[in-house]
């Protein structure tokens, strides 16, 4: 309980070092998770760099996107009825998430060392499959999410969900 309180306290003093940091550590936790337990890669096995990278992916990108596109739309939507989380939810689904996500591929693709062309051959191929996949399970999420959890504790929220991608190799 302490713990959560100093993260509080911390969250309230310096709200984006501490969302930034959060994610870079839920999407470096996640790698870890999913290597080991969904891929089973063991100890040994376990490839450290990747973590770095999602970890890294976290600090630099998805927590300072994620969070800032939470401020933006809580400026734009800036009620908590249902029908504001509705709206908020579909703004984000609709407009955000296929940016988020032409975005965030080729970023991934270009830390592995693709050239140009083979990211957006990568893109092209996995962008529509992304995008549905996100449809599935993402509107639900979201909806509860902006009804339900306060803005600085909604990145977090986002951010431990996406960081265990099973199956991800990047």
């Amino acid at each position: 309980m302490a713990l959560w309180r100093a993260y509080q306290r911390a969250l309230t003093a310096h709200p984006w070092k501490v969302q930034v940091l959060t994610a870079g550590s839920l999407m470096g936790l996640g790698d870890v998770i999913s290597q080991q337990l969904v891929e089973r890669r063991g100890l040994q096995a376990h490839q450290a760099g990747r973590t770095l990278t999602m970890a890294s992916l976290g600090c630099g990108f998805v927590g300072p996107v994620v969070g800032g596109w939470y401020r933006v739309l809580d400026r734009l939507i800036p009620g908590t009825t249902k029908v504001d989380a509705l709206k908020k939810m579909l703004l984000d689904q609709g407009g955000f998430a296929p940016c988020f996500l032409g975005c965030f591929l080729p970023l991934v693709g270009t830390l592995n060392g693709l050239s140009a062309q083979d990211n957006w051959a990568k893109l092209q191929r996995d962008f529509p499959d992304a995008l549905i996949t996100n449809y599935y399970l993402w509107p639900a999420v979201q909806l509860a999410n902006f009804y339900l959890v306060p803005l600085h504790y909604r990145e977090d929220l986002s951010t431990a969900l996406i960081s265990i991608p099973p199956g991800l190799s990047l």
